[in-house]
């Protein structure tokens, strides 16, 4: 813009736009006065990706607003990122903004939001394949279940649950799902009481990060990537992985070696193995 005049425009039809209001102190009123004026006056007509990072300087009203506004922009990727450090104690809430207007969407990341069921509003991604939920808010499990149930075509999910999400047991019942990604916070405390159901007649990887609870296995997984804490009761005898072809398995614990022992044993099919060394996570 700058240099050339024939440039002056060409920031309207970028096809990834970035939002970060923790960028270099910038002043919050001078922020939402661009970023609203770069949302009205965007025209590119094909939005790759849409990527709000925000939380430090924006109130929950400012993001409500974008989120909102940002539907028209159709972006094929939306990233909403709140800082779980920030000052501000009010969460931010997701309603029918996000359900009824972002039904292009092909990939969806959330972090550190409420998720509200909104009545009026029936959840619709026909478009979606990639999902990330971390940290999230839910109002209760059958929630998720509605969530996933939305998206017909999703390939690759990955979940962080949180102490404060309000889910007891994690349904997941994607026929579409191929990747499988869990994460269990490590602040949740060993008395919670939670668990995983889980069918994916098509999935072909997993992984499951928990310290606090023994595996549950999934014998119809192609892609496994283990790490226990102890191979006691990792998953039930009897089991046979029959399609299981990459094994990736962490070798952090003492017990690794009996459980690699129990799975070769149960795997007739498996063709590559990796041990990895990672550091202990604290409990």
């Amino acid at each position: 813009m700058v240099l050339s005049k024939r440039w002056q425009f060409l920031w309207m039809l970028v096809p990834k736009l970035v939002y970060d209001d923790g960028y270099n102190n910038l002043k919050r009123r001078r922020f939402i006065r661009f970023v609203d004026r770069s949302l009205l006056l965007h025209e590119a007509p094909v939005l790759e990706t849409l990527h709000f990072k925000l939380g430090k300087t924006c109130g929950v009203q400012d993001i409500r607003v974008w989120i909102k506004d940002a539907h028209k922009l159709c972006p094929r990727e939306l990233i909403i990122e709140i800082d779980n450090y920030s000052e501000n104690d009010t969460p931010v809430t997701l309603f029918r903004s996000l359900y009824k207007c972002f039904r292009m969407l092909v990939t969806l990341k959330l972090s550190y939001l409420v998720l509200m069921n909104d009545l009026s509003s029936d959840i619709s991604f026909p478009s979606l394949k990639t999902l990330s939920l971390t940290a999230m808010e839910y109002p209760d499990d059958d929630f998720v279940v509605k969530l996933l149930s939305s998206c017909p075509v999703l390939e690759d999910l990955d979940v962080t649950l949180c102490p404060y999400d309000n889910v007891v047991i994690l349904s997941v019942r994607v026929p579409s799902l191929k990747t499988l990604v869990l994460n269990i916070a490590d602040e949740r405390k060993l008395e919670d009481v939670y668990g995983f159901v889980i069918y994916t007649p098509n999935l072909e990887c997993l992984k499951i990060d928990d310290y606090n609870f023994d595996f549950e296995s999934i014998t119809s997984a192609k892609r496994l990537n283990l790490c226990l804490p102890t191979s006691k009761n990792a998953y039930p005898v009897g089991s046979v992985f029959h399609r299981l072809v990459h094994l990736t398995l962490c070798t952090c614990e003492t017990e690794w070696l009996n459980l690699l022992m129990r799975l070769l044993r149960d795997s007739p099919n498996l063709r590559a193995l990796k041990l990895k060394q990672s550091l202990p996570t604290k409990r």
